[in-house]
């Protein structure tokens, strides 16, 4: 973990300025309308094993979470995006991925299309990892680029996903 240059050239953060949460959450609405409108479950009657994979989604969700939060805690620096970050964040589970919340989202994203019992979430799966990817990461990463010089260093060790 280091501490942010100081410089001219340094925006003030991300620019971000929506929850990232919300793509997913809009994602599994439009999924389920869709679903309503016509029904493509993955098992008819629904399923223990669905229900299963659904909670441990949504454990597995809370451990990556949890440790990428409390890892930024550690690093006193901000989860939220439009706010400057204090420091470049490299321990944890951000030795593995550089974007563990948002691959945390993305489980309990399947957690919740399996509780649904419908295709349709897994179907725009694809576009939601596409627009996390290009409306948040893409600038989360100019940002970091400019805030901190080793980031480059980081970037080319470490996976945007996984």
């Amino acid at each position: 973990m280091t501490s942010p240059v100081s410089s001219p050239a340094r925006p003030a953060h991300a620019g971000v300025h929506f929850p990232p949460p919300l793509i997913y959450a809009i994602a599994i609405v439009i999924g389920w309308l869709l679903d309503r409108w016509y029904p493509l479950p993955m098992v008819r009657g629904g399923s223990r094993v669905l229900e299963g994979g659904a909670i441990v989604c949504g454990l597995v969700y809370l451990a990556i979470f949890f440790a990428a939060a409390a890892t930024f805690r550690r690093a006193r620096t901000t989860l939220i995006p439009n706010r400057p970050a204090n420091a470049l964040v490299t321990s944890g589970p951000y030795r593995f991925t550089r974007n563990p919340m948002y691959v945390s989202l993305v489980v309990l994203y399947l957690g919740v299309t399996l509780a649904l019992n419908s295709w349709w979430p897994l179907v725009l799966l694809p576009v939601v990892i596409l627009v996390v990817t290009r409306a948040v990461i893409e600038r989360e990463e100019r940002y970091l680029s400019a805030a901190f010089p080793e980031y480059a260093t980081y970037r080319a060790r470490v996976r945007r996903w996984l």
